[in-house]
């Protein structure tokens, strides 16, 4: 069995609370993107009994160890340094201790090295165990009035033009709202290339999330980009893009005629040609007059057809 640890402590203000043993295992740990009082219990609990906190910056993570009276010991674990750290947190792991990882501000993994992590320790037989909380493109996305149903989360965007253009091409038809993490230098530049790549959709961009400054920009991409190319922005950005109009494929004549066949057999040809048109997308009139046709193919005579004559739209 696992072993478990003795109960440790953290603090939300001037009160104490026991935070209850965990058992050996990688925990993911989500931390606030701004506001430190987004923090959940139960990620103060992991935080407050992990033998070692594996983070991005030490900086940024004992202000968080702070705040809430952490005393785990932090370890500097990012993309310059993750090779060389890993092997000690499998060893920790081996000799049954808690681990958790936190990234800067968020949910671990997205857009950090995390996931090798994740992989080693899966492969050398331990439990990772997330720990859910904040995340930056989810809060953009509640509140940025775009479609939630589908969301496709595509990080940052190549530097290089030619790289950028490329990869917005292969994302520009996928039915699904998209969401970017951005840098402020650089926001100008992608919207202008998003707008020419994807089309002029509507997009939102989120700054300073959860932080004083919160601030929500919507528009189409191109008056985005003029906004950001006049008003350069500071802080942590979200960009989020509408989803492509949906297209309606075009039915061919012989299916049109088909459904038409149907309808003659039922009603009216006035109203045979509104119900095809409607199905199909086609123009009233041109499905008006294909009915006549077909009317006239199958024997009848235009006395038939008369009545019909001033339903034509």
């Amino acid at each position: 069995m696992a072993e478990l640890l003795s109960e440790r402590r953290f603090f939300i203000g001037e009160h104490a609370f026991a935070a209850p043993a965990q058992e050996s295992a990688l925990y993911i740990v989500s931390t606030p993107i701004g506001n430190l009082g987004d923090i959940t219990i139960r990620a103060l609990e992991t935080l407050a009994s992990a033998h070692v906190i594996a983070c991005e910056d030490t900086r940024v993570t004992s202000t968080l160890s702070q705040r809430f009276g952490l005393k785990a010991p932090l370890l500097p674990y990012h993309e310059h340094n993750a090779e060389r750290q890993r092997p000690r947190l499998l060893a920790a792991l081996a000799e049954g201790q808690v681990v958790a990882l936190v990234s800067d501000a968020g949910t671990p993994l997205v857009s950090d090295p995390g996931y090798r992590l994740v992989r080693d320790v899966l492969a050398a037989g331990f439990k990772v165990i997330p720990i859910p909380g904040a995340s930056a493109p989810l809060a953009a996305l509640v509140a940025s009035g775009l479609p939630s149903d589908t969301l496709l989360f595509a990080g940052f965007l190549p530097q290089k033009a030619g790289a950028r253009t490329r990869r917005l091409a292969e994302l520009a038809i996928i039915p699904a709202t998209l969401a970017f993490f951005e840098s402020p230098h650089r926001l100008a530049a992608s919207l202008a290339a998003m707008a020419e790549t994807l089309g002029d959709r509507e997009a939102v961009v989120a700054r300073e999330l959860t932080k004083r400054f919160e601030t929500f920009q919507r528009g189409p991409l191109t008056e985005l980009f003029a906004y950001y190319e006049a008003n350069p922005p500071k802080g942590e950005i979200v960009v989020l893009v509408g989803p492509p109009a949906e297209v309606v494929p075009e039915v061919g004549e012989a299916d049109v005629e088909a459904q038409l066949q149907v309808a003659l057999a039922r009603m009216s040809v006035a109203a045979a040609a509104k119900e095809v048109a409607r199905q199909t997308g086609r123009d009233r009139a041109e499905v008006y007059h294909m009915a006549l046709a077909l009317k006239a193919g199958g024997g009848e005579s235009d006395a038939d057809t008369g009545p019909e004559r001033s339903d034509t739209p």
